[in-house]
């Protein structure tokens, strides 16, 4: 007997189908036969896109903007010190460490 994994659906897919739950011009049995989901999973994004929608016209704010900034700084920081990591080997080779 094989264990069935639980199937991953794409945000795309998601929205998808929780607009055509939206619309209501079929039934979230219908819905579900359609794309092969269970109602309650339908219902479930539904409920989720509706609660989020007013995100989609929302700014970033300053602490996205500041997260942006700090990965461009880690970046910097990678890049140090991996030049300092290939002159510290090369500098062992040389005196034989």
């Amino acid at each position: 007997m094989t264990k069935q994994s639980r199937r991953k659906f794409s945000a795309s897919f998601k929205a998808k189908v929780a607009m055509e739950a939206i619309k209501n011009e079929k039934t979230l049995a219908e819905l579900s036969k359609q794309f092969e989901v269970n109602a309650v999973v339908i219902s479930r994004w539904k409920a989720e896109l509706l609660e989020n929608i007013s995100n989609v016209f929302e700014k970033k704010s300053n602490t996205e903007r500041e997260e942006e900034v700090d990965i461009e700084k880690l970046y910097a920081q990678i890049g140090q010190l991996k030049v300092e990591n290939d002159f510290l080997k090369k500098s062992c080779k040389k005196l034989g460490i």
